[in-house]
């Protein structure tokens, strides 16, 4: 991993740091680290070519999180700055407010609340079984990342969603590809989406109507029913639109998961003595997974956010139109924040990280991760005694460029 560079301005753009530093999620890259330290507000070059301004540490990153003067949506529209590939649509990045303005937004977090009906623990505690013992059935050294991570969130999603589970490898590899920076053609990227969102059209339109299969037919139902114009009343989406959104729920829904039990696990396993209490008391597993949320390193590229108008952020003067990366993932390692945040620590009270973002940008799906996770852990630790590691951690694999940070393998033995 190359040194970090001094933050350059636009005449030495030249020499301006690559950001992503790294997509391994096996640490922390330590030139958000020294970035964090050094110059909290830097100067980036993306992988879109254009220019960023990347912000690591935690207050900051809140700061923007909160403040109307960084917008989301504004990204959503043409011409506007990118870190990666173009953003196809609007409500591709957009797709919460999308689903308000239709009057959609309440379903959607009905299913993802704190309750989540079409998740019930004793079946994902079956399913999270059920895949370690195909893990079982094929030997050691197992994989984790496939028999655990992959497993339990595409059951998730799909059963929430509503789609037939048989599919789950082809709909993977879709997602998959749609969120790998730097690798695929823009052209090659918008075909495969578009395979994904004729995919979920298809489904749409094959549902029976007042019959939903889940969250996505239920959607479709209650859109059917909304004016697609006129005065009053939430207007409804197009079927492109509704489309578009059934399909980020399921890409960013199990891309994020997968990604997140994979690497929790990793860090997880190097922790033999959190893995015996947990056994001991599995009451304890929601501040294990809190504690594994703060640390684990999940975020290939950042958050992003445009610049709505001049101001001031750490120091360093932004102009409308910039744009702006947040590192979470550095942010919930900032010791300014969080004691000894290297140190891995269920105890740790409070424990305020932004995993899932911040105020009114807090992350829809965080009740999901957080209550599956918590079932899905204690099901693999209970099932497992000696669970342990069958690679040095940094022989662990990962795959190149993802945004969504995700291990190649996990080979565990037992």
């Amino acid at each position: 991993m190359s040194a970090p560079q001094a933050p350059a301005t636009t005449e030495d753009a030249g020499s301006l740091p690559r950001y992503p530093f790294s997509t391994d999620g096996d640490r922390l890259a330590p030139e958000l680290d020294e970035l964090r330290s050094r110059c909290p507000v830097a100067r980036v070059r993306t992988n879109a070519g254009g220019e960023a301004w990347l912000v690591t540490g935690y207050e900051l990153a809140r700061d923007v999180l909160r403040d109307r003067a960084f917008a989301r949506s504004v990204l959503g529209e043409a011409d506007s700055p990118t870190q990666d590939a173009p953003i196809l649509a609007p409500e591709l990045l957009d797709a919460m407010n999308h689903l308000q303005q239709a009057g959609l937004r309440d379903e959607v977090l009905a299913a993802l609340g704190r309750n989540q009906p079409e998740l019930p623990a004793d079946w994902v505690a079956e399913v999270t079984r059920e895949g370690l013992e195909r893990m079982v059935a094929e030997g050691v050294p197992g994989d984790l990342q496939r028999h655990f991570a992959e497993w339990v969130a595409a059951q998730c999603l799909c059963r929430l969603l509503g789609l037939p589970f048989e599919d789950r490898a082809w709909l993977a590899e879709r997602a998959d590809k749609d969120l790998t920076m730097a690798t695929y053609s823009d052209e090659e990227l918008a075909v495969n989406w578009e395979e994904i969102r004729a995919y979920m059209a298809a489904f749409l339109a094959a549902r029976t109507p007042g019959r939903p299969r889940g969250l996505a037919d239920r959607l479709a139902d209650l859109n059917a029913d909304r004016p697609s114009e006129g005065p009053a009343g939430p207007k409804g989406l197009s079927d492109e639109q509704l489309s578009n959104i059934v399909s980020v729920l399921f890409v960013s829904g199990y891309e994020d998961f997968a990604g997140f039990l994979g690497v929790a696990a990793v860090n997880l396993l190097q922790h033999p003595e959190a893995m015996a209490e947990l056994r001991e008391s599995p009451e304890a597993t929601p501040r294990h997974v809190e504690e594994l949320l703060r640390c684990s390193v999940v975020l290939g590229n950042a958050i992003p956010r445009f610049v709505t108008e001049d101001t001031s952020l750490g120091g360093e003067r932004v102009k409308a139109g910039e744009l702006i990366l947040l590192s979470l993932d550095a942010a919930n390692y900032d010791p300014g924040t969080f004691a000894d945040p290297e140190r891995f620590e269920p105890a740790r009270s409070p424990n305020p990280h932004l995993r899932f973002g911040h105020g009114r940008h807090h992350c829809p799906g965080a009740h999901l991760v957080r209550r599956q996770s918590d079932t899905a852990f204690r099901v693999l630790l209970q099932r497992f005694p000696g669970l342990r590691l069958a690679v040095p951690v940094d022989e662990v694999p990962w795959h190149p460029n993802r945004m969504a940070i995700m291990a190649a393998a996990i080979p565990v033995t037992w």
